[in-house]
């Protein structure tokens, strides 16, 4: 015991002379890590606000980039900003410290200079340039407060310092463990040894955990337990708030250094020719903005059609071109198709085939040899340019819809090791219904190429379970939702499609009381009239017929609407070389001409449609103006309209009527929900959507943008990136393990 005190006492005067050397170090490091993570989150900042502050800037108004400067402050929890002119003025918001002028900015250079002392407590102050076209508008000054590092410094002092104290007394304390233990052994050794006992080990006595044979064993099952534990963790109850960063670093984390592949039929930036100029547009698709952040994220590579009238004259060698035009973060490599393979793939099967099989709106299917064979070639050129763009055996696939279903089959062939990942973004039927199809085993073959197939709904998936089960021989676990077949297991799973939260900045530029000014004088309405809107594709499946005899049931029923409401109707057109789609354009041009003939008066007229393409700024501009939005579809897979419309209201104003037939009814049951098929019914939604007061417009709608701010569009994507995480770790898993049988085989 005394020999244990001699060594401790000195252990414990040593452990505390370096705590309080180290503890000085510590506080420096800490303090530079936060400046430079501030440094970090300030260039991301500014980043993110050189496009929408071009165009404040370039407006000229210094209201307007103060208020929104104020905004911004509100959103990134910063101390203040600040923007700089050339001429020198200041333009600030709140709380902007007084010590900062144009003229000194050039000392926050350096990291020491980044720091100021103020009245408030230390704060982090970032300069960044705001350009265009080459030129620099002014400079943009970002403020952080930077109280919380000494409070961490603090808690940073204190806990290295109680970390050595533990550690010593840990140490000390199994110094003496050892010590009794050593002497104690030594003792009874020699006492064993006079005896005349250990020199021969008796046999049967040695213990088979210290035995050299199962060293190997324990130590293996040791780290594959550590293993298990370290990666195995419920990463969605962590996730509070779904974010393109929070994107990025589930792909960093999760699956760093992995090869991400898109394949779509539509391509996320399109080149067109314009009076000798070439343009690239950004279409205005759900499955563009659910997948151009994994792409961002990710720096993969997106195939997909490439249809623009100047796509070809951007790709390189390899039909690649580097997108977003002046940033790139990805390739997109264009498949190109013949007017045949178009007309027959993308027209004839998917959208005269496919497309009315899967939507139960009462259009019949056509299906014709010709079509499915283009069908079939289509597919096989996307799969091998999937073979060509991979750089590594097994890369992360995401397939996307209906276009493509024979796909995964067809990459699994090529990349036996690849994780593909299929999203089925229209309804599933029923297999009665799926069974009209003649090709049916091919397409459900196709898709059980898969890792992971995707829908939705629940319902879509048990829909896609029942039709495995009914037409294929195969091993469905409905408990698991998996099906095994051909070798390839699938994992069919429900992840519901969302928007991008929150909205970007400049599609609620404009306030609500704005933006219902200007609809009704573009309208020629009175500034008390109430308006009602629809946003949709002008297809049959999304119900516009059914949803203006709504509107004529109620002017029949309650004609004290009559020249007091209207409701516009959005409707962009859509394969209008179809036959079907030309004839429900006549159809509803027709009923909205019987109805404004039998209602209006004079100038008044109860429907007003435009059957023009919108961009997304007049779209929300009328989300914005309207009373109520009317999503009346006869069968979908989501429809995010009914989530756009909620995220436009910020106001926490106006009544959504949604369809029971769509996915966003199953999330958002605080929508009026109906049966667009029962007109009554309908249009005593659309009563109540006219009468209802403020106070329960303000309830329902706080709640359904509470659970569209959450299930965002980040984490649909997200999710699907996770579970391919896990699959591909658990692969490794039974690698190794399998790897092991055959060494343990060997040495047997």
């Amino acid at each position: 015991m005394r020999l244990s005190l001699r060594f401790i006492i000195p252990l414990m005067l040593a452990l505390a002379a370096i705590a309080y050397s180290v503890v000085p170090l510590v506080d420096q490091l800490t303090l530079r890590w936060f400046v430079r993570d501030l440094d970090i989150r300030a260039e991301l900042v500014a980043n993110s606000l050189q496009e929408p502050l071009q165009e404040q800037l370039l407006v000229g108004k210094p209201a307007k980039i103060q208020a929104y400067l104020g905004r911004l402050i509100q959103d990134e929890r910063l101390f203040g900003l600040g923007f700089c002119t050339q001429a020198g003025a200041l333009i600030a918001t709140r709380g902007f410290p007084a010590a900062l002028r144009c003229d000194g900015l050039e000392r926050f250079g350096n990291a020491e200079a980044r720091l100021l002392q103020s009245d408030q407590g230390p704060l982090h102050v970032a300069v960044r340039a705001i350009e265009h076209e080459g030129s620099v508008l002014g400079r943009l000054v970002l403020v952080h407060d930077m109280s919380f590092v000494e409070r961490r410094s603090e808690e940073t002092k204190r806990y290295v310092f109680y970390f050595f104290i533990g550690l010593g007394l840990v140490v000390s304390l199994i110094t003496v463990v050892i010590a009794q233990l050593s002497w104690r052994g030594w003792v009874q050794g020699m006492r064993a040894l006079l005896r005349g006992e250990g020199l021969l080990r008796e046999p049967g006595k040695a213990m088979a955990a210290t035995a050299p044979e199962f060293r190997p064993i324990a130590r293996d099952l040791r780290a594959l337990i550590r293993e298990m534990e370290t990666e195995w963790r419920p990463r969605d109850d962590e996730q509070l708030a779904w974010t393109p960063d929070t994107l990025r670093s589930i792909l960093h984390g999760e699956l760093s250094g992995e090869e991400v592949l898109v394949v779509s039929n539509r391509e996320p930036y399109i080149h067109t020719r314009r009076g000798g100029q070439i343009e690239v547009q950004r279409p205005a698709s759900g499955l563009v903005t659910a997948l151009e952040p994994i792409m961002r994220a990710c720096s993969g590579t997106w195939i997909a059609h490439g249809n623009g009238s100047a796509d070809r004259d951007v790709v390189d060698a390899r039909d690649r071109v580097a997108v977003p035009p002046g940033h790139p973060a990805y390739h997109i490599r264009r498949v190109w198709l013949t007017a045949e393979e178009e007309a027959g793939y993308y027209y004839g099967f998917s959208n005269e085939g496919l497309w009315p099989l899967c939507h139960i709106a009462h259009v019949r299917p056509t299906f014709r040899t010709g079509d499915w064979q283009q069908y079939v070639a289509v597919n096989r050129k996307f799969a091998e340019a999937v073979a060509a763009e991979a750089k590594r055996p097994n890369p992360i696939v995401l397939v996307q819809d209906y276009h493509l279903a024979l796909l995964p089959r067809m990459i699994r062939e090529r990349l036996p090791e690849a994780i593909v990942i299929t999203f089925w973004h229209i309804p599933w039927p029923n297999p009665e219904a799926f069974s009209i199809c003649p090709w049916r085993a091919e397409i459900l073959e196709g898709l059980l190429g898969s890792s992971i197939l995707g829908f939705h709904t629940r319902s879509h998936c048990n829909n896609f379970l029942d039709t495995v089960d009914r037409l294929l021989e195969s091993r469905v676990d409905r408990e698991n939702f998996t099906v095994s077949y051909g070798g390839v297991l699938t994992a069919v799973k429900r992840y519901p499609i969302s928007i991008e939260w929150p909205p970007p900045p400049e599609l609620l530029a404009r306030s609500v009381e704005e933006c219902r000014a200007e609809a009704r004088r573009r309208l020629h309405l009175g500034p008390d009239h109430l308006l009602g809107v629809g946003v949709d594709r002008l297809d049959y499946t999304k119900g516009v017929l059914e949803r203006f005899r709504a509107i004529e049931r109620l002017l029949e029923l309650e004609p004290r609407w009559i020249g007091l409401f209207s409701f516009v109707q959005i409707a962009a057109p859509t394969r209008a070389s179809i036959g079907e789609y030309q004839q429900y354009e006549a159809h509803v041009r027709a009923l909205a001409a019987e109805i404004n003939e039998r209602y209006g008066r004079g100038d008044y007229a109860p429907i007003i449609l435009k059957i023009e393409h919108h961009e997304p700024q007049e779209v929300y501009e009328y989300y914005r103006a309207a009373d109520f939005c009317f999503v009346s579809s006869l069968h979908d897979g989501m429809n995010l309209v009914a989530k756009e419309f909620v995220a436009a209201r910020d106001d926490e104003r106006g009544v959504l009527i949604l369809s029971q037939f769509t996915g966003a009814a199953r999330e958002l049951p605080e929508a009026l929900v109906v049966n667009p098929y029962d007109a009554d019914q309908c249009a005593a939604a659309l009563q109540m959507a006219l009468t209802m007061p403020a106070a329960e417009q303000r309830d329902r709608m706080r709640l359904m943008r509470g659970l569209v701010t959450e299930f965002n569009v980040y984490r649909w994507a997200g999710r699907m990136l996770l579970d391919a995480a896990d699959m591909r770790r658990r692969g490794r898993l039974q690698e190794r393990k399998r790897r092991r049988q055959e060494e343990e085989t060997q040495r047997a």
